[in-house]
């Protein structure tokens, strides 16, 4: 990870849906954290009005932080304090849960899918396309703002294809992802069966990698002042087929791509390895670094040995071959907890600080 400054005083933040699992990693990745303190933490009404530590079960190794195990928990739907508000709610309840926060004038950082593609809604992988904060002046509607990160398995996709689309170009992307069960929620990793099988099919899962990578891959266009601030979706051409398998953390994605330019598998090598962006530049607290861990062993990457490097927000790729100078076909695997839920945010947040969008929006 890269050292962050102290140029920023902690930030008092609220984290909804945090006894599930990924509120449970978001609340262990903000104890320590050295721009954001939780203050608030919010769940379900079965959850509320009992301390941290007894109204959740706790998944993570060790145990709930210290710094929040006596913390009251209140319901969702509750009056917030705190300016900054992390969201790892489901999403049957999480957009209008999201909209009465950012009514409310709070900036909302959202892991729940509900909002990934509305048109003024930036979709973040922050070392891919920063410049989408600006979407943010499209939100009118309210004094807040809400942001979000994508589906778990389009995180570590994206992160594996900017580095070719900026260096080579791409025209065609087939990815088969081989998903951990943790993907799937809490009662997923108590599901006996699933650790004897795997599901071809996650609903709604192809769609979602599909059209999130073109939004994410887009550029923005237009302006505020002319009132058509967008983006404009890459014209890649992306297909996926999903699949759940009995691995507790990390998504695997076997991936072919097609560039626009020739290139040999050194410069396919040195296009990941160099790659960086604006968490980097910045020095942002979450940001690993490198982003890209580039393996040569024949067998790897591998969840079980890999999934934590970086502090589970490096991204790995492996297993390179060459179809032809414009065909290549590789493995990625990234923590789908980490860096493609509860880190992600962290990070979505990180840069929105700053870059100034929360004292942007306390001013508006």
């Amino acid at each position: 990870m890269t050292d962050s400054s102290d140029d920023f005083p902690r930030t008092p933040v609220a984290v909804l849906g945090a006894t599930g699992l990924v509120g449970q990693r978001m609340v262990a990745m903000l104890a320590e954290h050295p721009w954001f303190e939780v203050v608030e933490l919010l769940a379900s009404e079965r959850s509320a009005g009992r301390p941290y530590g007894e109204a959740t079960e706790w998944l993570l190794a060790g145990d709930a932080p210290t710094s929040v195990a006596g913390m009251d928990v209140r319901a969702v739907g509750s009056d917030v304090d705190s300016p900054l508000c992390f969201s790892a709610l489901d999403s049957s309840v999480a957009r209008d849960a999201e909209a009465q926060l950012a009514g409310a004038g709070k900036l909302v950082v959202s892991n729940a899918s509900s909002w990934r593609m509305d048109p003024r809604v930036p979709l973040l992988v922050p070392e891919v396309n920063a410049p989408h904060l600006e979407l943010l002046d499209a939100q009118t509607e309210w004094p807040g703002g809400i942001l979000t990160n994508p589906n778990c398995s389009t995180i570590g996709l994206v992160l594996a294809l900017e580095p070719l689309r900026r260096e080579l170009g791409l025209e065609r992307v087939r990815a088969v992802t081989l998903q951990a069960i943790s993907g799937a929620g809490t009662p997923s990793l108590r599901t006996a069966g699933m650790l004897a099988n795997v599901v071809p099919f996650i609903r709604g899962e192809e769609e979602k990698l599909e059209v999130e990578t073109h939004k994410i891959l887009g550029e923005l266009a237009g302006s505020a002042e002319a009132g058509d601030l967008r983006i404009d979706f890459a014209e890649i051409d992306v297909g996926a087929q999903c699949n759940r398998v009995p691995v507790i953390d990390g998504h695997m994605l076997c991936v072919n791509v097609e560039l626009e330019d020739e290139a040999d598998l050194e410069e396919l090598r040195e296009a990941w390895t160099g790659f960086s962006g604006a968490p980097q530049e910045l020095e942002l607290p979450s940001a690993p670094a490198p982003v890209i861990l580039v393996h040569e062993e024949e067998d790897a990457p591998q969840p079980l040995l890999h999934r934590d490097a970086g502090e589970g927000m490096a991204i790995h790729i492996g297993r390179i071959r060459q179809r032809s100078p414009r065909e290549v076909q590789f493995t990625t695997l990234s923590h789908n907890t980490v860096r493609g839920a509860a880190g992600g945010s962290l990070l979505v947040a990180e840069l929105a600080l700053a870059s100034g969008v929360l004292s942007g929006l306390t001013m508006r």
